[in-house]
């Protein structure tokens, strides 16, 4: 499926991740409670990513949010 709105948009795995699954960064901001700028980031750039409290508490929206086992290291390295 063809998303115009994400036209020319860097994306992080993070970012992709939310996109196939249809996931707004707003919708994490809400369940997770970490700022909309650093979901944003994230959601830009491979090469960055969250500190580990903020990144226990975005795995825990998205797993609430999908349903799905995601894991720190499916979206960053350490």
């Amino acid at each position: 499926m063809f998303d115009w709105f994400s036209l020319g948009k860097r994306r992080s795995k993070f970012g992709r991740f939310l996109d196939k699954h249809e996931l707004t960064q707003q919708q994490v901001v809400e369940k997770s409670g970490v700022s909309r700028g650093t979901i944003s980031r994230i959601c830009q750039a491979d090469n960055l990513a969250p500190t580990m409290k903020n990144a226990r508490k975005i795995i825990q929206a998205v797993r609430d949010l999908t349903g799905k086992n995601v894991d720190y290291d499916d979206f960053w390295s350490m």
